[in-house]
C-alpha cells in the first residue's frame, strides 16, 4: 500500500507543543516530507526547544508515523532554522493610540478574539513594554518556552498567541525601566526570536505616543495597515490626531478607527450618556481616511472580565458589531498565492 502523504500531514497536525497547544504543522516546523516507496523522511526544524524535547519530540512523531499504512521506515533530520525563517505571517496590524488611557490594549484583546471566533490563527505581540496588560486580560500565567535558538509564545483559552515582557519577568508587577533603545531592541526582538509559527493576523499592541517604539514598529515590520483607537474628549482626540498624521507620514495605511468608552448605557432605561463628551469617531475617521469600525461604551462587565482575566468570554451587540466592521476592513493576505 503506497504511503499517503495526506495521511502524514495529518497525523503531523496531531501532535502537539504543551505550550502553546499548536501543531509541528501551524509552528511550520515541518520543513519537508519525502516519502519513497515505504520510506518517510521528514524534515524538523525544531531549533527554539531544549534537547531534552527535542528528543522527546521526534519520539513522538516516529511513533505517530511508523502506524500509519504502508509506512516501514521513518528517518527524522533536523535542521537549524531561527524562528524569523519560519514564521508566516497573513497580515501584521498594529493597534495605535496618540494617548494612554484609552483602551488600545483593550481593542489589540477584542480584534484578536473576534478574528479566532470567526477561525483564523491569531497573535499578539504586546509591544507596550512598560505598561503590559494583555496577559492579564487573558490569565496568563505561564512562562514561555524555549531554548537559546527562539521562544515560544503562550497560548490563551481560545487559542491566541501571547508574547508580552511581563511573562518573561519574574513578578507581573515588575517596573520595567528602560531607556529609548533599550525598549525598541525588545520589540526587534519579539519579532525575530519568538516562533510564531503561521498567522492569518499578527496584533501588534503599541505604547501610546509617537517615540521610538512606535516608530520601531512601523519602520521594521512589515505592517499591513493600523487601527487607531481614540475616546471622545477633546483632549484625546487632539492627541490622537498625532498619531493619524505619524502614520500618514510613514504612508501605511490606517484601517479603520475604534471609539472607546463613546457612552454608558443604563439597562433599566436604555438610556446612553455621553460620559465624556459628543461622540467624535465620525470626526477622527474622515481626519484618517478610514471608516468607523465601531463605538464601544464604558461597560463594568467588561472591566470585571479583564480584572478576572476572562475577556475571551466578552460577548455583546456593540462587539459584535466592531467584529464585523474589522473582519470587512481587513487587508487581503499579504502571503504569496
Amino acid at each position: 500500500m503506497a504511503v499517503d502523504l495526506e495521511d502524514i500531514e495529518a497525523a503531523l497536525s496531531e501532535i502537539l507543543l504543551p505550550q502553546p497547544k499548536r501543531s509541528l504543522i501551524q509552528l511550520n516546523m515541518v520543513r519537508d516530507i519525502a516519502v519513497s516507496e515505504e520510506r518517510v523522511k521528514l524534515t524538523l526544524a525544531l531549533t527554539v526547544l531544549s534537547a531534552p524535547e527535542r528528543e522527546r519530540l521526534q519520539q513522538r512523531v516516529r511513533a505517530a508515523i511508523e502506524t500509519l499504512p504502508g509506512v516501514n521506515e521513518v528517518a527524522i533530520e533536523l535542521v537549524e532554522h531561527s524562528p524569523q525563517e519560519l514564521n508566516e505571517f497573513d497580515r501584521v496590524v498594529a493597534v495605535m493610540s496618540g494617548k494612554g488611557g484609552v483602551g488600545k490594549s483593550l481593542v489589540t484583546a477584542l480584534l484578536a478574539i473576534a478574528l479566532t471566533r470567526q477561525g483564523y490563527q491569531v497573535g499578539i505581540l504586546d509591544a507596550d513594554i512598560t505598561g503590559p496588560s494583555i496577559p492579564m486580560m487573558f490569565g496568563l500565567k505561564a512562562r514561555p518556552m524555549g531554548s537559546e535558538g527562539g521562544i515560544l509564545p503562550v497560548e490563551t483559552r481560545s487559542g491566541i498567541a501571547v508574547m508580552s515582557l511581563n511573562l518573561l519577568l519574574p513578578h507581573e508587577d515588575d517596573a520595567v525601566i528602560w531607556r529609548g533603545p533599550l525598549l525598541a531592541k525588545s520589540i526587534t526582538q519579539f519579532w525575530q526570536e519568538v516562533l510564531w509559527g503561521k498567522l492569518d493576523c499578527l496584533l501588534v499592541d503599541l505604547p501610546p505616543g509617537t517615540a521610538d517604539i512606535p516608530l520601531t514598529v512601523m519602520q521594521s515590520l512589515p505592517l499591513s495597515g493600523i487601527v487607531i483607537v481614540s475616546t471622545p474628549q477633546d483632549l484625546a482626540s487632539m492627541v490622537v490626531r498625532k498619531a493619524v498624521h505619524m502614520t500618514h507620514k510613514l504612508n501605511i495605511r490606517i484601517l479603520g478607527v475604534v471609539e472607546n468608552m463613546s457612552y454608558l448605557m443604563i439597562p433599566e432605561t436604555g438610556k446612553r450618556i455621553e460620559l465624556f463628551g459628543r461622540s467624535r469617531g465620525e470626526e477622527m475617521a474622515r481626519e484618517a481616511a478610514a471608516p468607523l469600525l465601531g463605538q464601544l461604551p464604558v461597560d463594568p462587565d467588561l472591566a470585571a472580565l479583564c480584572d478576572s482575566g476572562d475577556v475571551e468570554r466578552y460577548n455583546t451587540e456593540p462587539f459584535t458589531s466592531l467584529s464585523a466592521a474589522f473582519i470587512q476592513a481587513m487587508p487581503a493576505s499579504s502571503r504569496p498565492s
